[in-house]
């Protein structure tokens, strides 16, 4: 057989189709279950309890939209871009070409037209092809819905098969339909489900991909475009095909005009016409096409599926809006200043997380990379570099021991003498509690052997911290501190780290999350309220409403926070205490000072420099930055006094002068002056397990006459004033600063 006779047999085969379909909706006039005027359904109860859910939804759910919190668009996620509309917002013309070109008798029928499927078939079988279809607007509607519902190939099939059965399955729906809605909302119905070439499902995502309008505001030359797009989208886009596309519009104008809706002027006009197309573009999908804040999008769609149990397919098919908590200007502010340090794609990551303390917004998440793109790329990260915990932050961890240190009466100003290096009277090398000591702990730099907590958190010292452990006997209560700020360390960690006695906790040598560094830091910013950070302020479903749970609650509940995390006294005093490592002209993180406003803050250097980080906060914000080679161990070339510290300060810099912020609370007269006496000796230069060991407050080891304080060096070039912001050298637990 000729390739020429195969289009031949194809027509042949569906004027069969037709003819038997034709001959049994003639047939089914006769069957009990269609009677009367116009084959109205005798029982429509019992068709529509037949009814499958997604005929009886009013419209398709569309797109999930998740704006920014200033309302602005950070990306949609869709199976297929859609987004429904109500009758009043499609234009009448487009109604009218649509009706025109699909069911001239669309008004006048009940959703069968038996005088236009018998028309069709004379017409069909004159012309020796199908040039002619007999469906109805409502029965398409009915196929189209299940096609694009159909969870299965076999369901699939089942809406597309051309058997009689098929047929009269969809006339059936299609009289039930009738019976339910309005004409108006069936053909909108129809118009929001139709799919138009491009991608673009629904008639106002059509006007937006072809002509950058609103289905509303479509004219006569756009409309009748998009009207003769249904029939055969695929060969028909005026993009893609632009002369097919230019003949078929002329034939939906030249039935519009038989019919008379249309005058000879407007029909000469615009056939004559090239087709106005002003391309839109297409709706953005899913993370990697975010508008803006591509790691926080990532943040939020895991957060949806792992904290509140949305299925990918919900959030794809679902309608929604998302309201979340990114707030546009820190996250432009945040990309400037990652990038301005560090280039897009340079080997180290530039990692800023801002959240807001008292609420656990998140509002920024940068990165000098791009999310979700070709992973060949070098500046593309398909792993959250936000959230992943991947390398220590060093001394930042100081903090949860002063914490812990200050909520059991050691006060601000008590006072260690240490020596340098300096071996733990108390924690070993391999953990536990037998063996070489844990040690040497060293400085950068030359420090005062004599420090008290306010200095040795400004000057970052190693030795005072570790020594400060010695004296509260455990690391138990520094950890569960730090939980309790929210660091969300893995819980089989946080129990190693205790029962292990791992004295390295304090040096920040276990592998942190930037989030919730951030989220911990932000508890003290808010007096001690700790809040999980979340992405999102409420879910609207398509009426508007907030989305509910099982219990009849909105989903978002707003029940992240805790007020009693940590005593507000402990949090206000060390914020007080904080505030000098950015200001004060012995602090470690002074570039990060904006001037102005009260910034605390800490630096935080890991072992070898494979890591730095700063976290700085105020009463509004809290945010923390790390460097880092995400994929490998890699000297930063930094302290958390360098990069990081001015990472932040750009970052926050044009936010924070938007307007005057808040100071701390004032600190605690009880809690700063604390109940431990004025300090301890505890130099210790040996890691002789046998040398004697003393667990307690203010108690002391190898007692000497306290050595004054020694001339200060020259910090390195990114580390302000001074600091003890580095690494100490490697033991077999890890130690890092």
């Amino acid at each position: 057989m000729s390739e020429s006779a195969n289009p031949r047999l194809g027509a042949l085969v569906k004027l069969a189709v037709t003819i038997v379909v034709a001959g049994a909706l003639v047939a089914a006039m006769l069957l009990p279950w269609v009677g009367g005027p116009g084959l109205v359904a005798r029982n429509s109860t019992s068709l529509l309890d037949a009814l499958p859910v997604e005929l009886t939804d009013e419209t398709p759910n569309g797109n999930t939209r998740v704006p920014a919190a200033d309302g602005s668009l950070i990306t949609e996620f869709y199976t297929n871009n859609r987004t429904p509309v109500t009758p009043d917002q499609v234009s009448d013309v487009m109604k009218q070409a649509l009706v025109d070109i699909e069911d001239s008798r669309f008004y006048q029928h009940n959703g069968l037209d038996v005088e236009g499927t018998m028309r069709a078939l004379v017409k069909n079988l004159a012309a020796g092809e199908v040039e002619e279809g007999g469906s109805t607007l409502t029965q398409q509607l009915v196929k189209q819905t299940l096609l694009q519902t159909a969870d299965t190939p076999e369901e699939r099939e089942a809406a597309d098969d051309k058997t009689v059965g098929r047929k009269l399955r969809e006339v059936r729906l299609a009289l039930a339909l009738e019976e339910t809605y309005s004409k108006d909302e069936i053909l909108t119905r129809y118009l929001n489900i139709a799919y138009f070439g491009a991608g673009a499902y629904g008639i106002q995502a059509a006007a937006q991909t072809y002509f950058s309008v609103n289905a509303v505001d479509l004219t006569l030359p756009q409309a009748s475009v998009l009207a003769g797009l249904v029939q055969s989208p695929g060969n028909t886009d005026p993009i893609s095909h632009p002369e097919a596309a230019a003949n078929r519009r002329n034939q939906v104008l030249a039935r519009m005009h038989e019919l008379g809706h249309i005058t000879d002027q407007e029909l000469a006009d615009i056939s004559a016409s090239p087709i106005p197309i002003a391309e839109g573009g297409k709706a953005p999908n899913g993370c990697a096409q975010a508008v803006v804040g591509g790691f926080f999008c990532d943040y939020l769609q895991s957060y949806l599926i792992n904290e509140l149990d949305f299925t990918q397919t919900q959030l794809d098919n679902g309608g929604y809006t998302i309201q979340t908590t990114l707030r546009p200007d820190m996250q432009a502010a945040g990309d400037q200043a990652v990038l301005k340090t560090l280039g897009m794609g340079d080997p180290l990551a530039g990692i800023y997380t801002a959240v807001e303390p008292g609420t656990g917004k998140v509002l920024a998440m940068s990165v000098n990379r791009q999310f979700g793109c070709d992973a060949a790329n070098p500046a593309c990260e398909s792993v959250n570099l936000n959230v992943a915990a991947s390398q220590g932050s060093g001394s930042t961890y100081k903090v949860f021991t002063a914490a812990s240190a200050l909520e059991q009466g050691y006060g601000v100003n008590y006072r260690i003498t240490t020596s340098d290096p300096y071996y733990s009277r108390v924690y070993k090398q391999m953990g536990g509690t037998t063996g070489k000591a844990y040690g040497p702990i060293g400085n950068v730099g030359t420090l005062p052997r004599t420090l008290t907590m306010h200095d040795a958190l400004a000057r970052s010292s190693n030795t005072y911290f570790v020594a400060m452990e010695d004296q509260l006997g455990s690391v138990r209560g520094p950890v569960e501190m730090a939980q309790r700020m929210g660091l969300n360390l893995p819980e089989e960690r946080a129990r190693v780290t205790i029962e292990g006695e791992q004295g390295s906790f304090t040096l920040g040598a276990i592998e942190t999350s930037p989030l919730y560094l951030a989220s911990a830091y932000s508890t003290l910013a808010a007096s001690g309220t700790q809040c999980d950070p979340v992405p999102v302020v409420q879910i609207l479903n398509r009426a508007g409403e907030p989305l509910t749970g099982e219990d009849g609650q909105p989903l978002v509940k707003g029940d992240n926070c805790n007020p009693d995390a940590v005593p507000a006294g402990v949090a206000n005093t060390l914020s007080q205490v904080l505030t000098a490592d950015v200001k004060s002209n012995i602090g470690t993180g002074t570039r990060a000072n904006v001037p102005g406003h009260q910034i605390a803050g800490k630096t935080g250097t890991s072992q070898d420099r494979n890591s730095a980080a700063f976290v700085g906060f105020l009463p509004e914000y809290a945010a923390s930055v790390m460097v880092l080679n995400p994929k490998g161990n890699q000297d930063v070339g930094s302290y958390g006094g360098g990069k990081p510290a001015q990472i932040w300060h750009d970052a926050m810099e044009p936010i924070l002068n938007q307007g005057p912020t808040r100071e701390f609370p004032a600190a605690d007269p009880a809690v700063a002056a604390g109940t431990k006496g004025t300090g301890a000796v505890v130099r210790r230069e040996s890691n002789d397990s046998t040398s004697s060991s003393s667990r307690g407050g203010g108690s002391t080891s190898t007692p000497t006459t306290p050595a004054a304080p020694t001339t200060e060096v020259t910090p390195p070039a990114d580390v302000p004033a001074a600091g003890g912001d580095a690494v100490a050298p490697p033991t077999t637990e890890g130690t890092t600063n």
